[in-house]
């Protein structure tokens, strides 16, 4: 999965919706991994609220606790299986207690958790919390409750989520789920089903509910936001008629439709892939000052070779290509990656053009991971995982040392410009200081003022960090 990955932990109290009915019981929610994660679990506490649930910070007094996982690497499952015994330890304490996991991990390793290890009462996928009441039924009655069917339908679309957002500033709205980019090292497309997109109206309409509630950013969210296409009706894209296809909604038509709800909206989106990702989503961009300047384009690997072998359906100079198409177009546009190494077979060689394509490019920020296995993917069935730990982990520091120093290049170069700021809140060094980004996600500090968070003020960068900007608030 290509969104941004999130290292926290976030939970969240109610900040929207009231429940129906008071039925005394309190959730907890957990989740981890990338944004889209936290997106379904906004939707699964509209669910339960809806049931008379009310939401806790404190798993110690929920007498349901789920937890939203990530099976994209290997590393985020093990947090995951620590976090279940802990909270397998709280049922000492209350034996009414209902646990269950939610998710990417839960087709995956459902018989471990629910038979072998004895971890959970539920396991539920990200296409079934439509079915959390009965299955909340099911458990208290004492048996296990599962369900992990996927869909090609489910879309959550006529869901109003509960906003559990750590800032009240930015939401994330989903606007199509699965994915249909079979990579060779994901497992995605096996944990979330085939790619389906979003009726825009419903997008629209939710965007607009955030702004109407103080909510002042929203970021679109997909697997590859891209090849987001709503034809109607259920049509597939590949048996689309000429005609039906000119009269789909595409993704660069979505954003401009976002946009014009309001002019204070900013609007932000992840995840792009390289091979769809066309010039009418960047000239769409470059026509609304409140579309957001900033691209996340992963590229994996700089090797044409590895990117072959990795599934990507594009090489080294198609992407450079695209690189070259936002400079052109956007020509203020901040860019952002994500890279691995150590996939199956990489050499010395194929690991150099890595690097050599940051020192070209000099991206502003970059996730950067060592190659891991994941059961069922192409990967695993086809290539062997040969290349030693100890070999990866010296690649991986080796880019992370690297892009350090590209990003404190890239945050020197808005050193005596002025940006516009969405103050999301305190920042986190100082109590007399305002945190907020900017239209390129780069995080800006200044002194608080009479300011205030959801406000939009412009300040004036006079000094930086290696990836902060620190200034004073100008007319």
């Amino acid at each position: 999965m290509e969104n941004k990955q999130i290292d926290e932990v976030r939970q969240g109290e109610i900040m929207v919706k009231e429940p129906k009915q008071k039925g005394g019981k309190k959730l907890f929610l957990e989740s981890y991994g990338c944004q889209m994660n936290f997106s379904d679990s906004e939707i699964v506490a509209s669910i339960l609220i809806n049931e008379g649930y009310s939401t806790t910070t404190d798993f110690k007094e929920a007498d349901l606790i789920f937890v939203n996982t990530c099976a994209i690497r290997e590393n985020a499952e093990s947090r995951v299986r620590q976090r279940l015994q802990d909270y397998k330890k709280a049922k000492k304490a209350n034996k009414n207690l209902l646990i269950g996991v939610l998710g990417c991990m839960a087709e995956r390793i459902k018989h471990q958790f629910l038979e072998e290890e004895k971890l959970v009462d539920m396991v539920v996928g990200p296409d079934a919390y439509r079915d959390l009441p009965n299955l909340i039924a099911v458990a208290e009655s004492g048996q296990q409750a599962i369900n992990v069917i996927l869909s090609k339908e489910e879309t959550y679309a006529d869901i109003s989520p509960v906003r559990l957002d750590h800032n009240g500033v930015s939401a994330f709205v989903s606007i199509m789920r699965g994915c249909d980019n079979m990579c060779s090292f994901c497992v995605v497309p096996f944990t979330r089903g085939r790619e389906r997109s979003r009726e825009p109206e419903t997008i629209v309409r939710e965007c607009k509910e955030a702004f109407d509630n103080g909510y002042r950013e929203v970021t679109l969210l997909g697997q590859n936001v891209n090849s987001y296409l709503w034809t109607g009706g259920g049509l597939k894209k590949e048996n689309l008629t000429e005609e039906q296809r000119a009269n789909a909604t595409t993704f660069a038509q979505l954003l401009e439709m976002v946009a014009m709800i309001h002019p204070d909206l900013r609007v932000r989106y992840s995840t792009s892939h390289p091979k769809d990702m066309g010039d009418d989503v960047l000239i769409a961009m470059a026509k609304y000052e409140n579309i957001c300047k900033y691209v996340h384009l992963p590229v994996q690997s700089g090797s044409t070779a590895l990117l072959e072998k990795m599934n990507r359906g594009y090489s080294r100079e198609w992407y450079l290509d695209r690189i070259a198409a936002i400079r052109r177009i956007l020509p203020d546009a901040a860019i952002s990656s994500d890279i691995i190494v150590g996939f199956c077979g990489e050499t010395d060689q194929e690991h150099q053009d890595t690097v050599s394509l940051m020192n070209e490019i000099k991206y502003e920020f970059a996730y950067m991971f060592a190659y891991s296995e994941r059961p069922k993917t192409l990967a695993e069935r086809k290539y062997a995982d040969d290349v030693p730990n100890e070999i990866k982990s010296k690649r991986l520091s080796q880019i992370v040392d690297l892009q350090r120093k590209h990003s404190e290049i890239r945050t020197k170069e808005g050193v005596g410009k002025r940006h516009r700021v969405l103050i999301e809140g305190v920042s986190k060094k100082s109590d007399e200081m305002l945190s907020g980004r900017n239209s390129q996600n780069t995080v800006v500090v200044f002194p608080k003022g009479n300011h205030k968070k959801g406000e939009y003020v412009n300040v004036l960068a006079t000094s930086c960090t290696s990836s902060t900007l620190i200034g004073e608030v100008v007319k």
